[in-house]
């Protein structure tokens, strides 16, 4: 494997490094006017660490000796996993096209929405930390979601919301609204899935929090050892469930009765964790009638709204109307060859005919996305490689350097298919078309492949290489299923390559 190769996988590591240790810090390191006393999570990984990273070599692909290619089960990610990638990489609120249905628990009620945070009435250190977060205007779920989070008397909430519209920020806005400085008691009490994304929503909180430094925040997260008998002074606490749990009941740390908020994240991926469900509920019992629930979730699969209907009493519900992601912005192509090393070629050709800003190239495999991208370098392209044993910080820090164009040629797996939007992005290529672990098309993997492109009003290129009539078959019944024609191109023709660019 080339110097080259090795050098920019040294650069990601490095990258990754750096950007986990922004993570964590000891009251010395941490910037001045910090709005929040941190109770400081250790460094060592917790118990409830969302996912076991395989070893790999020192190109960061799983060694796995002789042992036959298997698919990547990355389009089965670890939830938590996801959840945090997307957390990481949003810079950005993202422009949600899909629309808001809301059903109030009071229907006689006013459906009362909002098109400033001023509309509010926020406390002035809350909206100045708003402003400086960013947030110019309410995006599409805020609008819906804070007139009913900071309504008087408080209301209940199950909101559907995807990573990057803003529902971190909002449910924080809730939880730092209803707390009084005064008290030196938890008031408000968050529960997120991990470690990880605990710490994430931590630091929204101290960002929103910058200045109201009267208000604190502590860590309930396994590590976080307490001596026995104190009691948290902290006015806001998020943590893990099991922690929380512990320290409510047998720890005596917090006392639940008097939680004037409580906030249930990602409940979808919290009920795919063994035990969190029970516990979420138990500590849910603890807390006053009155206490103001709160429970966000991206999915609203059955299992969830189960649970939410059991910690969540008459509440205000807020969902996404489903809108199907539509192929109008994006020419289908496909090229015949006859193996990898011919789709290599031709990935070649295409490159020397047209002007390509950026690229996504989807494996099916670990082994064939370390493979190709080796092959890529040795070809003079820059490239970057992602795939699910990476640890979530260094994918992060992958994207972020393929997002900054450092790197022009993204080659991944499933991992990458959903919700990572890079805007420079003109062509993606399927080096192996989607299939389920029965090796049927997977039309929604497809969909979320190439739907990378055609993107922010843009058009987009999607390629796919086929190279057996297995293959030849599964293009044909994905054409079929999404009524849309997928056009044969032939890449040893320079000037048809050009045509398709145009």
């Amino acid at each position: 494997m080339s110097d080259s190769w090795a050098q920019a996988v040294d650069q990601q590591e490095l990258a990754a490094v750096t950007l986990g240790n922004l993570h964590l810090g000891d009251e010395k390191s941490k910037p001045p006017g910090s709005p929040t006393k941190l109770v400081v999570p250790p460094l060592e990984p917790p118990e409830e660490k969302g996912e076991e990273i395989p070893k790999t070599d020192t190109n960061g692909v799983v060694n796995n000796g002789d042992s036959p290619e298997k698919p990547e089960d990355d389009d089965k990610e670890d939830r938590a996993a996801q959840s945090l990638l997307n957390k990481l990489i949003r810079s950005n609120l993202v422009n949600n096209t899909n629309q808001v249905e809301v059903l109030q628990r009071d229907p006689n009620s006013p459906l009362y929405s909002v098109k400033s945070f001023e509309e509010l009435r926020l406390k002035a250190q809350l909206l100045e930390g708003v402003y400086n977060m960013g947030f110019n205007r309410p995006s599409k779920i805020q609008e819906n979601a804070l007139p009913m989070m900071l309504a008087e008397p408080p209301q209940n909430l199950i909101a559907q919301s995807q990573s990057g519209t803003g529902k971190t920020a909002a449910f924080v806005l809730a939880m730092l609204s209803r707390v009084d400085p005064a008290h030196k008691y938890p008031q408000s009490l968050c529960l997120s899935p991990t470690y990880e994304l605990a710490l994430q929503t931590g630091k929204v909180i101290e960002q929103m929090g910058k200045f109201y430094p009267e208000l604190k925040l502590a860590y309930a997260v396994r590590g976080n050892k307490l001596e026995r008998g104190v009691k948290i002074q902290e006015q806001i606490v998020i943590g893990t469930p099991g922690t929380v749990l512990d320290w409510c009941s047998k720890l005596k740390f917090i006392d639940p009765r008097k939680i004037k908020v409580f906030v249930l994240d990602e409940a979808d991926v919290m009920i795919a964790t063994q035990g969190h469900q029970d516990q979420s509920i138990r500590i849910q019992r603890m807390l006053p009638r009155d206490c103001q629930m709160l429970l966000f979730s991206a999915t609203f699969e059955e299992s969830v709204w189960r649970f939410a209907q059991k910690v969540v009493p008459d509440p205000n519900i807020i969902k996404l109307k489903r809108e199907e992601e539509t192929l109008d912005t994006i020419k289908q192509y496909y090229v015949q060859c006859n193996n990898r090393d011919e789709k290599v070629q031709a990935l070649c050709n295409i490159y020397g005919a047209i002007t390509i800003a950026q690229a996504m190239i989807f494996c099916h495999t670990r082994k064939t996305a370390g493979w190709l991208a080796a092959e890529l370098v040795k070809e003079g392209h820059q490239v970057a490689l992602l795939s699910g044993e990476m640890m979530v910080e260094q994918r992060a820090a992958v994207i972020e350097r393929f997002r900054e164009a450092k790197e022009k040629v993204l080659v991944t797996t499933n991992v990458c298919a959903r919700g990572i939007d890079v805007e420079q992005v003109s062509v993606v290529i399927n080096f192996d078309l989607p299939v389920d672990k029965d090796g049927n098309p997977d039309n929604e993997t497809y969909l979320h492949r190439i739907g990378r492109t055609g993107r922010f009003g843009k058009r987009g290129l999607a390629i796919n290489m086929v190279d057996s009539k297995h293959s030849m078959n599964i293009l044909n019944r994905i054409q079929e299923h999404f009524s849309k024609k997928i056009e044969k191109l032939d890449t040893d023709d320079l000037d048809e390559i050009e045509k398709i660019a145009n």
